[in-house]
């Protein structure tokens, strides 16, 4: 471990070393350039790199310590304010200090202080060009992968949302209710197959919507606690208590939320399941009394939460409340304002 990191850091030494000499090779031609009537032009040519590798490796320094205070993507105008401000002065600090450092420490007279001022100058401007075009296209490839990571995370919360819906088990068992309904109470059998039928419907309708009204979602739940209460009796339990209106919200969340309950929770006569749904401060709730179900929990466990969770980060700053206290469990989703919102 210690041989990696000592070669790690000899490595990166090396590196700046041979950056250094390729920048201080640079202002060589600029030292030619700024004298050409020098009889020795070991001066300038030394002046010259100095300036070079100062504003170089300074300006690289003080981009970093701006990156740290202010990000392009954050604050993009600040940060270019920030950004010529401090090159700025960096630079005019810098080309003080070396010119005084060669004026009264080694006693080489630079002469014309303004074509070393004209060197600086042309130096931070190239410097600072390539700088902020690195950033530039560091921050756009940035941007474009927290782009296609959004894309990506919205596909696979819809993919979720579908196969969560379409559950062949939830299929599975609505059918073998079916079957005895057919045998034993016809009337309630065509009513199960219509409010089966109008599930259905509703989620080929609004999977590929970022928002529904509340008033269909909660239709919607409604017919799906139909069939759930004709297989589990009065061993579930349902009220709601819903005082908005020009709401909406995201689309088969709370059938989500109910069929977590019904999932994770024991459902019998002994010990009945509540379900409420409720608003409260702009909120829509969806409570169970907690008789959590006694099973190992199995990989893949919370994606639904995470689900929601998800999908509503792209539309509400409002964030999702989950509580569970006091033998209760609940779910809070913000109620999102319609007029706000056309895209139902």
């Amino acid at each position: 471990m210690n041989s990696d990191t000592s070669q790690k850091s000899s490595f990166n030494w090396k590196k700046e070393l041979k950056e250094t000499f390729l920048i201080a090779l640079i202002g060589v031609p600029w030292g030619l350039i700024t004298c050409p009537d020098c009889q020795n032009y070991l001066y300038p040519i030394l002046v010259s790199s100095t300036v070079w590798v100062v504003l170089w490796k300074g300006n690289q320094l003080t981009t970093c310590w701006m990156d740290s205070v202010v990000g392009w993507l954050e604050a993009p105008v600040k940060r270019l304010l920030l950004g010529i401000f401090g090159h700025a002065t960096f630079t005019g600090l810098a080309i003080f200090v070396i010119y005084y450092f060669y004026l009264l420490v080694l006693d080489i007279h630079l002469g014309n202080i303004k074509m070393t001022m004209l060197i600086a100058i042309g130096v931070t401007f190239i410097v600072s060009l390539i700088l902020y075009s690195r950033d530039f296209l560091i921050s756009w490839k940035q941007l474009a992968i927290e782009g296609e990571k959004i894309k990506k995370e919205a596909i696979l919360a819809k993919y979720e949302t579908l196969k969560n819906q379409v559950n062949p088990h939830f299929l599975f068992n609505s059918f073998n209710v079916l079957t005895d309904l057919v045998y034993e109470d016809q009337d309630t059998a065509a009513r199960f197959i219509k409010k089966l039928s109008e599930v259905y419907r509703y989620v080929l309708e609004a999977r590929d919507k970022e928002i529904v009204t509340l008033q269909s979602e909660m239709k919607f739940v409604e017919s799906y606690l139909f069939l759930q209460q004709i297989r589990h009796g009065d061993s579930l339990k349902f009220s709601s208590d819903i005082e908005v209106s020009n709401a909406s919200v995201v689309p088969m969340a709370i059938q989500m939320l109910v069929e977590n309950s019904i999932k994770h929770n024991i459902v019998s006569e002994a010990r009945p399941l509540e379900i409420k749904i409720y608003t409260e401060n702009g909120y829509l709730y969806v409570s169970n009394n907690l008789q959590k179900k006694n099973t190992i929990r199995k990989e893949g466990e919370g994606i639904g939460l995470e689900n929601i969770k998800s999908r509503y980060s792209f539309l509400e700053k409002r964030p999702v409340i989950i509580d569970e206290a006091d033998n209760t469990f609940k779910v809070g989703l913000p109620i999102i304002n319609s007029n706000a919102n056309t895209n139902h």
